[in-house]
């Protein structure tokens, strides 16, 4: 067999020298036929050894028989059909070969997002506990963490909220959108109860995502039930979490979670995802492009309502007890709160500004409140029940002149009626 070597001296002397064939040969010292297959052959020359065949080729025919018959049959029930005794890897991998040509292959559709088209939402519950505050500790079950991947870019959005109450889910949601600062067209929810729900075969959405949608102007599907491929992004996001973002950390409460959140995100939208073959940064710009520009007018989210304040100056919120100015007793005020902050209002004046508390069951006071509640009953008391002047001179009776007063003076008082 020619040697590489000799391969590459054959097609220099040629192509460099210009040396005939002839001369070629008698210089190496090999046969004329020699040189001209090195020069026909473009490749260098390789041993290729000669097959010796396989133990299944036997019985090819007999397994094309039954593929022919039966194209999905397994190779193992085969094995039994034609009596094979050999090892089951040398037959399955000839009827891998074979099963093709009697079963055409079943090509799948690979999934492609358009930029600006669509954008999947859900719930993480993070497997730690976390503390927030008065003692108190919320488990993995009480920790829902709103996340949104777009499908283009890949550009995930995370932010731990209060609670799963539609208040507070519609103040993160738009809270991440606006981050985002464009609007996905098409926003895939799994079947979380304050979204909507698969009914009828349909999905069904709640009063207050319809209200929510209607403001972005965008499209809100849910789930079918048992679906799991049809949010893949969002599930594969929250696996990462989990492997990536938690693993060594602490943290001493939400507000210390969600920072630390932030400063992960902005690190993670800048990894290449192999999907990809980039960075969701450098996808994103494109992909806002195409979204729905925000709305002009904010969506109306988190808790709204309207009462009239009660003596003892506090309103009630997902179970805390917060103070108003006792200035405003008994008038109607307006009670706003997002996920960071508690507002009153009466009149467009600020008469309450707490933080939001996380934890439950707690009355939270204003030392200012507690001042003036104080103030306006010691003058409440004075007004009821008025204190004489030093100088003033107020006269004392005798209890004779109540007797006289009732008609029990004199004999009639002590002898009574004859």
């Amino acid at each position: 067999m020619l040697s590489v070597e000799d391969w590459a001296e054959i097609r220099r002397l040629r192509r460099s020298e210009g040396l005939p064939i002839k001369a070629i040969a008698r210089v190496l010292g090999i046969s004329r036929n020699t040189v001209r297959a090195a020069l026909a052959s473009d490749a260098p020359p390789k041993y290729v050894r000669k097959p010796k065949g396989s133990i299944v080729d036997a019985v090819e025919p007999q397994i094309r028989e039954l593929l022919r018959a039966y194209p999905t049959m397994p190779a193992t029930v085969m094995a039994e059909r034609i009596g094979w005794t050999r090892s089951i890897r040398v037959l399955s991998g000839r009827v891998a070969e074979l099963r093709p040509v009697y079963l055409p292959p079943d090509p799948v559709s690979r999934t492609a997002y358009v930029a600006g088209e669509i954008a999947q939402c859900d719930l993480w519950f993070p497997p730690i506990t976390l503390p927030v505050g008065f003692g108190q500790t919320r488990r993995p079950a009480q920790l829902p963490v709103l996340t949104m991947v777009t499908g283009y870019s890949r550009w995930l959005s995370v932010v731990l909220i209060p609670s799963r109450r539609a208040e507070d889910l519609f103040a993160g949601w738009w809270q991440l959108i606006a981050r985002l600062g464009a609007v996905p067209r098409v926003l895939v929810w799994d079947g979380e109860g304050a979204i909507g729900r698969w009914r009828g075969g349909r999905s069904e959405l709640t009063a207050e995502c319809q209200a929510f949608r209607g403001t972005l102007g965008a499209k809100v599907v849910i789930c079918r039930p048992a679906d799991p491929e049809a949010k893949g992004l969002i599930e594969r996001a929250h696996d990462y979490l989990e492997r990536s973002f938690l693993p060594g950390r602490t943290f001493d409460g939400p507000a210390g979670f969600n920072s630390q959140l932030a400063q992960w995100l902005a690190t993670v939208n800048t990894r290449p995802r192999r999907a990809l073959g980039c960075a969701p940064t450098e996808r994103i710009v494109g992909d806002k492009a195409a979204m729905l520009a925000l709305p002009p007018v904010v969506p109306v989210t988190g808790w709204r309502c309207s009462a009239r304040l009660p003596r003892d100056h506090y309103i009630r919120l997902d179970s805390n007890d917060y103070s108003v100015h006792p200035s405003v007793i008994g008038r109607r005020v307006e009670i706003v709160a997002d996920l960071a902050r508690v507002r009153a209002w009466c009149d467009g004046k600020v008469v309450a500004d707490h933080d939001r508390i996380w934890a439950w069951h707690q009355t939270i006071s204003d030392p200012d409140h507690v001042a003036a509640a104080k103030s306006l009953r010691r003058n409440r008391v004075g007004m009821l029940r008025p204190v004489p002047e030093p100088d003033e001179v107020v006269e004392q009776r005798r209890l004779a002149d109540y007797d006289t007063a009732l008609g029990l003076d004199g004999e009639g008082a002590d002898g009574g009626v004859a």
